[in-house]
Formats: C-alpha cells, structure tokens, sequence
C-alpha cells in the first residue's frame, strides 16, 4: 500500500475510535444525575473506552480501534436528598460516579484527536490532489 493510502487508512481508523470516545463521554454527561428507579437502586454508571492497535495484515499497518467498552467499577458519591424518589430510609441517593470535570477533559482530548486525524486526512487528500495535477501537466 502506497504511503498517502496507508495515512488515509490509519487517520480513519483514529476518526473511528475518537468519535466512540466522544459518543461514550456524551452519554457519561448527560446522565451524570441519573439516579435509580426505585429506593436504593444503583444509579447510572459511568462508561469507559479501551482502545488497541490492530495489524491491518493486507497492508503491514497497525491502526488504532477500540477493543473494549467497560464501566467504571468506582463507588457511587451518596446525597442527603429526602425527597428524591430513589432515597433509601436514611434520605440517602446514590448518584452516579460521574465527574462533570474529567468527562469535559476527556471530551476535549478527543475532540483534539479528532480533529488531528481530520487534518491528516485533509491534508493527504490535498497531496494526492496535487500529485494528480503534477501527473496530468507531465502529458
């Protein structure tokens, strides 16, 4: 595989893998207070993602995919709120092991990554482009 299609291939498999990473931060944030259903339910637990190179065989590449989603097995923050219909006896809810500030830190590395993978493949395509011209003015 020729280099400009071998960064084509791997700045995809990025875009790939940093918009499953900012589809599973999206639903960590908008269900940082979701609680249980009933009295001492366990509330929404956050999500997390594993990613992991993968030898691409045909071509000799290694590229980026997410080899896991997983929860995060940490223990939920309880809040006195009485009135909450997930309350146990004591007025006590869990609430989700969410944090607002590591899910925006997290967002916005992958949105970084993201748009990193985005502009090799912009730039890859404008020297493809380019070869392409250099190729028809040679004729």
């Amino acid at each position: 595989m020729d280099p400009l299609s071998a960064s084509l291939k791997i700045a995809g498999s990025g875009l790939e893998a940093q918009s499953t990473r900012l589809r599973i931060v999206s639903e960590n944030i908008a269900n940082a207070r979701s609680t249980g259903d009933t009295p001492g339910a366990d509330p929404y637990r956050r999500k997390t993602v594993t990613f992991g190179s993968e030898l691409d065989r045909a071509s000799g590449m290694t590229t980026v995919e997410v080899k896991r989603l997983g929860v995060d097995r940490s223990d939920f923050v309880e809040e006195f709120d009485p009135n909450n219909p997930a309350a146990d006896e004591d007025g006590m809810v869990k609430m989700p092991n969410v944090n607002i500030l590591i899910e925006m830190a997290d967002m916005r590395e992958a949105n970084r990554s993201y748009d990193a993978n985005l502009q090799t493949i912009k730039q890859t395509r404008d020297l493809i482009s380019a070869t392409i011209d250099l190729l028809k003015a040679s004729q």
